[in-house]
């Protein structure tokens, strides 16, 4: 079944504004404009942020939908992979963010309006566990681009985690894939291939 429906999730603090899921957006509306496509804003808690995402999707041909996620928007997308079957794009995406994002408890703001101001709960890392998958459900059906130059998560321990996925492995770029308009059309092309 070709790919009807897209479900873009965006990564911690970021929101539906950043660069790479507006590339995204611009690009399906212009080659793709029969495509269902869904960026939504994710709350704090993981917990609800997959709630959220599961009840929208909740409708969603099975064999016709696909998800992209960057950074935490990666480990969820993995998630939703994990139960839906569905074919999965993760964008540097957090290996353990239960580990990483310890330190970030407290008040925090949104990178693309800092006036929008959350709190990240000490609850929300056993949230970000309960999410936690050893392996992936469907390696032939996850792309993972992955740049060396991130300096925000290892780049080794993101390879490890999807390995026998498809992997683009840049030797450069950084953490927000300011290189992402280079990296487009293997994203979309995998998962249209599907």
């Amino acid at each position: 079944m070709p790919l009807t429906h897209l479900l873009y999730l965006h990564g911690f603090r970021s929101s539906p504004r950043s660069t790479k899921a507006r590339l995204v957006a611009a690009r399906v509306a212009a080659d793709h404009p029969d495509l269902t496509w869904w960026c939504p804003q994710l709350p704090p808690s993981p917990r609800e942020a997959m709630a959220l995402v599961m009840d929208g999707i909740a409708h969603w041909p099975r064999a016709g939908m696909g998800v992209i996620g960057s950074s935490l928007g990666g480990f969820y997308a993995t998630h939703v992979a994990h139960e839906t079957g569905c074919p999965c794009v993760v964008l540097n995406p957090a290996v353990d963010p239960a580990r990483d994002l310890a330190r970030h408890i407290g008040e925090q703001a949104s990178w693309h309006d800092p006036a929008d101001r959350f709190y990240f709960e000490p609850a929300y890392i056993e949230e970000l566990r309960a999410l936690q998958h050893t392996g992936l459900r469907r390696p032939e059906a996850t792309y993972a681009v992955i740049a060396k130059g991130d300096e925000v998560l290892d780049w080794r321990e993101m390879a490890a985690r999807y390995a026998g996925a498809h992997i683009e492995l840049l030797e450069g770029s950084d953490h927000a894939l300011s290189d992402f308009d280079q990296q487009i059309d293997g994203v979309l092309g995998f998962l249209l291939s599907r």
